[in-house]
């Protein structure tokens, strides 16, 4: 499949193709919730037209995704789509009190999205969660209390898991942050 590409480096009119594909939209009705044309939109997803900043905070809103997490910092040269340097990291996620999601995947355009996540102490999901996905998460350090279809797993570090469209919620109890690496497919950021 090919994707939007700027001098060989997948863009943001491909993230925004990829992540409107991961939640079952169509050009049409993702245009819809902008009251923009299908033709514009298009024209995003294939780099042809430019989005305001007002289009991508209606863009983010609608594909639930943080605004900053659509722009993309600057590459080295000839890194750019292959190599993700640490303070190069696109931040993501959702939005809850003390998780803190960076994308470590170069862009969103694949079948998959490998993302780090920091979960500070005495962080806790409140409330559970399913999505459509296949995840798997490896600790690097740190514990994690993880509640799989209500089922409580204590995690530390090497330890790892498989979430398949199951409930999930998490609790960091210590007084130390976690820090877990997740591949998610599809994409969902």
């Amino acid at each position: 499949m090919l994707h939007s590409k700027v001098d060989g480096v997948q863009t943001i009119g491909a993230d925004i193709r990829a992540l409107r594909k991961a939640r079952g939209l169509t050009l049409s009705e993702l245009a819809q919730q902008l009251d923009k044309s299908v033709g514009w939109l298009s024209q995003v997803e294939r780099d042809i037209s430019e989005p305001s900043i007002d289009d991508l905070r209606g863009l983010a809103k609608a594909l639930d995704v943080s605004v900053s997490s659509l722009f993309r910092t600057k590459s080295l040269a000839g890194e750019a789509g292959l190599i993700v340097r640490k303070n190069a990291r696109r931040p993501i996620g959702s939005r809850e009190a003390g998780l803190v999601e960076e994308l470590l995947s170069p862009d969103l355009t694949d079948d998959f999205e490998v993302v780090h996540s920091t979960f500070a102490p005495k962080a806790e999901m409140q409330t559970a969660l399913s999505r459509p996905t296949q995840e798997v998460g490896y600790i690097v350090s740190g514990h994690l209390d993880l509640w799989i279809d209500d089922t409580l797993f204590q995690l530390s570090p090497g330890d790892s898991f498989r979430i398949r469209g199951e409930t999930y919620r998490w609790r960091n109890a210590r007084q130390e942050p976690c820090i877990a690496i997740w591949v998610i497919a599809p994409p969902v950021y």
